[in-house]
């Protein structure tokens, strides 16, 4: 078994190469794998933020099939976006002693003291989709995700690009992800970068809308009460930005003209929003990181040496390009 682990070891190693993005106590459940696995079976605690999202749930599916897929036993708990009910599974995991635990962390900070369990256990971990903000980089295997500050600077690339040619205030509402988080942080970051360079682009109103659809609509509701001017809306998430033009549409206004929106991630809902004019750009963020995942546990676990840093490769979506994706879109 352990020979044939090897092969496919080598096998997903070229793929790394080229990448860029029933319930126990702690939530927990088992998925993947084939019954009857010897002790050489690879066995993963995976700990989710949660099923906020259109995004979270494709990644939930992608990486419980890729497991299932690789034969490696999938040990999974669902936080409900809490960073204790995070902490409290990855605990759970060092006493079940996993081979290998993975988690995409609710917020950034706060996970030295479990991480360094961890460590101390021998159990290897690494970090998807979301990062923390740890100052002792030994804590973590590797880091696989997207770039959210490079996404951050694509929203705001194309809002420049739109705008280039108007001598008027440009009034922008943002809709942030959960605070703390590092998508929230960095999303916001690398938009201001990028506006900031010409006074016209004025953030008038930002506040967290947890990167739910009713949240985003509650938010939005508040903020188009507050602001009778807004022109544009950028939404950390299609989900927010799903929920907000709910709440553009109650207000007579129409999404995509009156308003226009900027949203991240490109999960099927938020493309056909966009092909049908509603949304006018998509930064995309790839929620499908399981085989990439399985891969990488592999060769942790082989000992092998990994990239501290794995970086999904993703694209952006304007509205006619929406329109020749969605066919063929998997989540």
């Amino acid at each position: 078994m352990l020979k044939r682990i090897s092969v496919l070891i080598l096998a997903g190693a070229t793929a790394l190469t080229m990448a860029g993005c029933g319930s126990g106590d702690d939530g927990s459940t088992s998925a993947g794998g084939s019954s009857g696995g010897g002790d050489d079976k690879i066995v993963m605690g995976f700990a989710q933020v949660g099923a906020e999202s259109g995004w979270r749930t494709a990644n939930t599916k992608d990486i419980q099939e890729s497991a299932k897929t690789a034969g490696i036993e999938l040990k999974f708990s669902d936080a409900q976006q809490k960073q204790e009910n995070q902490i409290k599974a990855i605990r759970s995991y060092i006493q079940q002693k996993v081979d290998v635990i993975a988690f995409s962390p609710v917020v950034e900070s706060g996970w030295d003291t479990v991480l360094k369990e961890a460590q101390n256990a021998k159990i290897p971990v690494i970090l998807t989709d979301r990062a923390v903000d740890s100052k002792d980089t030994s804590l973590y295997k590797t880091f696989l995700g997207s770039d959210f500050v490079e996404e951050g600077k694509k929203a705001g690339q194309w809002l420049v690009e739109e705008y280039k040619d108007s001598k008027d205030d440009v009034n922008i509402v943002q809709l942030e992800g959960t605070t703390g988080s590092a998508p929230a942080n960095d999303r916001k970051a690398g938009f201001q970068e990028i506006i900031s360079a010409d006074p016209k682009f004025k953030i008038i109103a930002s506040q967290t809308g947890d990167f739910t659809r009713a949240k985003g609509k509650e938010v939005m509701e508040a903020f188009l009460k507050s602001n009778p001017d807004i022109d544009v809306l950028y939404a950390h998430n299609d989900d927010m930005g799903l929920g907000a033009i709910e709440a553009i549409e109650g207000a007579g206004k129409v999404p995509g003209k009156d308003i226009k929106i900027i949203t991240v991630d490109a999960v099927r809902d938020g493309m056909q929003a966009l092909a049908d004019g509603k949304i006018n750009y998509i930064v995309e963020c790839s929620p499908l990181l399981g085989t990439q995942l399985m891969d990488l546990a592999k060769k942790v676990i082989a000992g092998e040496q990994v990239p501290q840093r794995v970086v999904t490769e993703e694209t952006t979506f304007t509205q006619e390009q929406a329109k020749e994706a969605l066919p063929n879109r998997k989540y």
